[in-house]
């Protein structure tokens, strides 16, 4: 069980020093990096960054649910939302083009579950299923991260998913699909290949898990 201390140290805000830490990291491993406030501006930010019919791929992430950020791409009609084609394929006899369609859109969006002041994204995963387009396999990924989600380094981060992010997936999952999540799969992200492909959008305040 996570102490209160534990809890503390993964769901305060980072403070202004901090972010500006993990935003210079960041942009030495190549990713394009903003400071934002809050929810309204990471929003409006993401219609900045994407053009209108765009393909786009939201990750599964309750930042992206309780911003309304994955209402603002799947909803809107301004992108081509991947996701809406995936609802009506067959699972199983149309897998491999639902996996190339949520793996090689235009741009994916989604969050992080720790980012390190060393200029790291951690992202952890049951399926899998949005982390080769956050590998590389989209042309553009965008990140929106809370301001809680600051870790000092790999060792921190893991411990986050573990004993504060995946207790809350499984409650959510229980909640949504009726069985627990489980970590089966992670993601590191030390550095992109290429500026500009990937976009972090760090926010001063908590937001996800």
């Amino acid at each position: 069980m996570t102490t209160s201390a534990g809890a503390a140290q993964f769901t305060e805000p980072a403070t202004e020093e901090r972010l500006e830490r993990v935003a210079a990291a960041l942009t030495a491993n190549n990713f394009a990096v903003e400071i934002l406030d809050g929810v309204t501006a990471a929003r409006e930010r993401v219609k900045d960054l994407i053009p209108e019919g765009a393909s786009v791929f939201t990750g599964a992430s309750e930042t992206l649910q309780v911003s309304g950020i994955d209402s603002d791409i799947n909803t809107s009609g301004r992108y081509d939302a991947v996701k809406s084609h995936t609802l009506t394929m067959d699972r199983e006899r149309e897998r491999r083009t639902l996996w190339q369609l949520i793996s090689t859109p235009d741009f994916i969006v989604g969050s992080a579950q720790a980012v390190t002041e060393t200029g790291s994204l951690v992202i952890a995963s049951a399926s899998g299923a949005q982390l080769p387009g956050y590998a590389g396999a989209a042309a553009h990924a965008i990140w929106i991260v809370g301001a809680q989600k600051v870790v000092p380094d790999l060792d921190a981060a893991l411990r986050r998913v573990e004993s504060h992010c995946l207790p809350l997936e499984n409650d959510r999952a229980m909640e949504v699909y009726g069985q627990p999540s489980a970590l089966n799969r992670l993601l590191i992200l030390h550095a992109e290949p290429h500026f500009g492909r990937g976009t972090v959008l760090l926010l001063r305040e908590a937001i996800g898990f």
